[in-house]
């Protein structure tokens, strides 16, 4: 990935590194997008320390070939291969819960409880490893202002209530979840550019991006063809340094995403605006057939009647299209005692999600 930190390619040598910082060269990307001519003017080398900068970053920049046990060994010497979700009938069926080194999303619509999945996951990736957290601290991404320190703090008080029952405890693990606004994509790509460095200098162990499709919808005009193919190019670009992430801190990263109503049997890339009451179209999953193939693992939240609400396991490479009924409680996502149940599911991108068109009305 051009968006490698030099500081982090090793053959390079200390007065190499801070020549780069002194004249803002922070990644292989700033060096490889300059002429030989350009860097001999800001660096003051010979041509021959260039060519071999230039090599240097080139190397750190293409994937390294590997083998399926180099990666399985490497996923070991982390803190385990998967990350549990507390729900046991879905950390079951995904073989131990969220794949560590992967993008998991989770979508479905508002109200369904993606933030309050989100949130629950914060507080557990901060407990210890003998609790089946991860040990470390949480980077929450927030477009829709929807993060609620409250809501943090009283999962983690009726869910592990052995650990968290001084204020200091629980002022503790807040304090490992860093949160971050975000009201533009520029802002937004910004921030994954540098999250590299974020993540070692504050041992991160956890990413969480809610929501992926706020921003691009609001920004992007899905109508328009040239507005598609450059919300195209930044889904992707947000994408592959989030793949990145994953993959060379082995951690997990989750996306949550919203919902569109599509006419017709096909997806396209083309997200219409959301209107669930028209016969002939379907609600599924916004942002298009080719963003659902770039994640790892796709979990769908849906209604079903009065307090319950299902997630579907509706992409993954290790489990089969599974359905569990959940509620939010106040110690968060409960999964109900039913068990799992499996569907007959479809392409992740034409997946139909069922959503509540009105609201009950009492009579008093």
């Amino acid at each position: 990935m051009s968006s490698k930190r030099i500081r982090r390619i090793r053959s390079l040598s200390v007065d190499v590194v801070e020549r780069l910082t002194k004249n803002n060269l922070i990644t292989c990307k700033d060096v490889l997008s300059r002429s030989d001519l350009e860097l001999l003017k800001l660096l003051g080398f010979g041509i021959f320390t260039i060519h071999n900068l230039r090599q240097q970053c080139s190397l750190a920049c293409v994937p390294v070939c590997t083998t399926g046990f180099e990666l399985l060994t490497k996923r070991k010497q982390g803190n385990g291969q998967f990350f549990q979700t507390s729900l046991h009938g879905l950390d079951h069926v995904l073989h131990g819960g969220i794949p560590m080194g992967t993008v998991t999303e989770i979508a479905g619509p508002s109200g369904c409880g993606k933030t309050q999945f989100c949130t629950m996951l914060s507080v557990l990736a901060t407990l210890p490893g003998n609790r089946g957290g991860l040990e470390g601290k949480v980077l929450y991404m927030d477009t829709e202002s929807a993060f609620s320190a409250e809501r943090l703090v009283e999962i983690a008080q009726h869910k592990f209530p052995d650990l968290y029952n001084s204020e200091e405890d629980l002022c503790r693990m807040a304090e490992n979840v860093l949160v971050d606004n975000h009201q533009t994509c520029a802002s937004l790509i910004k921030k994954l550019e540098s999250l590299e460095e974020e993540v070692i200098s504050h041992s991160i162990r956890l990413v969480i991006v809610d929501s992926i499709a706020s921003l691009v919808r609001k920004e992007f005009s899905s109508s328009a063809g040239s507005n598609l193919v450059q919300r195209t190019n930044f889904l992707s670009r947000q994408a592959a340094l989030l793949k990145y992430i994953a993959e060379v801190f082995c951690i997990p990263v989750i996306v949550t995403n919203q919902i569109t109503t599509r006419f017709g049997r096909q997806a396209t890339e083309q997200d219409e605006e959301e209107t669930t009451e028209i016969s002939d179209g379907y609600v599924t999953v916004a942002l298009g057939n080719t963003w659902s193939h770039n994640v790892n693992t796709r979990l769908i939240l849906q209604y079903l009647d009065g307090e319950k609400r299902q997630v579907l396991v509706a992409k993954s490479p290790v489990a089969p299209f599974t359905a569990f009924n959940y509620t939010i409680q106040k110690d968060g996502i409960v999964q109900e005692e039913e068990g799992a149940r499996l569907y007959a599911g479809t392409d992740p991108g034409v997946q139909q999600i069922n959503v509540r068109t009105s609201l009950p009305f009492y009579n008093t």
